[in-house]
């Protein structure tokens, strides 16, 4: 019996996932609930499990496609082994096809058609709050509406490829790769060369406006190559699905945000002698080890709840202060970055923090997340200090106004009351937006954090 395997949604506000790797190839035997493939999303990354039990046949959609829920990416014969044996074969033909589909995808005539309307409305698409407020009435993942926003593309002009008429990233790409977004100046010019832009000799362009344009995810997509190349003294990688992912993000929050910098000098002997003192007892108590972080966390409750504009996001000229604290800790991966979030963060002790830290930061690195536990942060803290760094200027992670970058600890001679003595000393800096927040407030954050650190009296055992 075959079974189908689907791509899976991941979210409730997510559509459309991108193969990352198989595990598993063609005539291989699997398990119920063995990890079959990986996929990258929007929010996360994650190893989805076999639905069944017996031998995988066929690979429909190879590694580096992003396709959209429910698309069927793979089958597996569910009735025995010898007869998928042969099943192979034809797999071996269908993984390589991926391959060429990537560099196609900007270039290749068939999803600019049902987008070519758009060509002569686009330009109509008008200012990023009525797209904001259109694209909240049609199918789209906010990634898609990020993507329109930036670009000026009106999403109710769009003609949806994805499933029941969805706008798909795809969609998006090959409007802007046609000329979608630099049309948005002159309409009427534009309207007449529109056909032009769905025949095949235009797909070409994309490359200049990946670089003049700023069209950055064009160029992610388009302009690196599938698999490794390698020239006299260089090497040419393709981004991974996550890197691509992270540099969507970042563009978007240095352009969105104006990004200021506060940086400021906390005394923690207090801290590091007390985590001194209990870090045995604390692991041996509680099976988890004491770090650093839930103390800065619990500081930042301190400073969020003294000033809740830094708890806040901004909504076009709207700035909505969040009543629930949920923070953001930033989990370098050996493929990426993730920022998983603890939820409540001002609702727990040490040990809650703690726990909560130790298990999303586990299940990130074994790709085990949930889209819910990336979301819905409303400040984040990243610590650049453990891997030696003094101190960072950190991007915002959106949609917050604010994120804590962390130094390294380490003793430094400091004068107190006229005398040179040695401290454990560390530099924070802090990120913050300056559509809402201001320096008198951030520098008035920062000192309640060191002030909460510096006087630290909370007991952790």
């Amino acid at each position: 019996m075959a079974v189908d395997i689907v791509m899976p949604q991941m979210g409730e506000s997510i559509f459309e996932g991108t193969i990352t790797k198989w595990l598993k190839k063609p005539g291989d035997k699997v398990e119920r609930d063995e990890p079959l493939f990986e996929i990258s999303t929007d929010k996360v990354d994650a190893e989805i499990p076999s639905p069944s039990a017996g031998v995988l046949k066929e690979i429909k959609v190879g590694e580096g496609q992003t396709v959209p829920i429910q698309t069927i990416v793979g089958v597996i014969d569910a009735g025995g082994s010898a007869a998928a044996a042969p099943a192979p074969a034809p797999a071996k033909t269908a993984v390589p096809a991926p391959a060429p589909a990537k560099s196609p995808a900007a270039a290749a005539p068939a999803p600019p058609r049902p987008a070519t309307p758009a060509l002569a409305a686009a330009p109509v698409a008008a200012s990023s709050a009525s797209s904001s407020s259109t694209s909240e009435r049609i199918h789209s993942s906010p990634l898609v509406r990020r993507m329109a926003k930036e670009h000026g593309i009106d999403l109710s002009a769009v003609e949806g490829t994805g499933a029941g008429g969805r706008i798909s990233k795809q969609d998006i790409e090959a409007l802007i790769a046609a000329g979608g977004a630099p049309a948005a100046a002159p309409p009427a010019a534009y309207s007449a060369p529109a056909p032009a832009a769905s025949s095949r000799p235009a797909p070409p362009p994309p490359a200049a406006p990946g670089v003049s344009g700023g069209q950055v995810h064009v160029a992610l997509e388009t302009a690196v190559p599938r698999e490794k190349m390698y020239f006299g003294n260089y090497e040419v990688q393709p981004m991974s699905a996550m890197r691509q992912r992270i540099a969507e993000h970042m563009v978007a929050s240095k352009r969105v945000s104006a990004h200021v910098y506060s940086v400021d000098e906390i005394d923690m002997t207090k801290v590091a002698s007390l985590r001194a003192k209990s870090k045995d007892e604390f692991e041996k108590r509680y099976e988890t080890k004491l770090t650093f972080m839930p103390f800065f966390v619990k500081a930042a409750v301190a400073g969020l709840r003294a000033y809740p504009t830094l708890n806040a996001s901004l909504d076009g000229t709207n700035v909505i202060l969040h009543k629930e604290i949920n923070v953001g800790i930033a989990v370098a991966l050996d493929w990426g970055l993730l920022v998983p979030v603890v939820k409540n963060a001002d609702e727990k002790n040490i040990l809650g923090i703690q726990r909560n830290m130790n298990d999303l930061a586990e299940r990130a690195r074994s790709k085990k997340l949930k889209p819910e536990e990336v979301q819905e942060s409303t400040f984040s803290i990243t610590n650049p200090g453990v891997f030696g760094g003094l101190f960072g200027l950190p991007v915002i992670s959106q949609p917050n106004v604010g994120i804590l970058g962390l130094g390294a600890i380490e003793k430094r001679p400091v004068v107190i009351n006229d005398s040179i003595a040695i401290r454990s000393m560390c530099y924070v800096t802090l990120s913050y937006d300056h559509r809402v927040v201001d320096g008198a407030i951030a520098h008035q954050f920062l000192h309640k954090v060191k002030e909460t650190l510096e006087n630290w009296s909370e007991p952790v055992l």
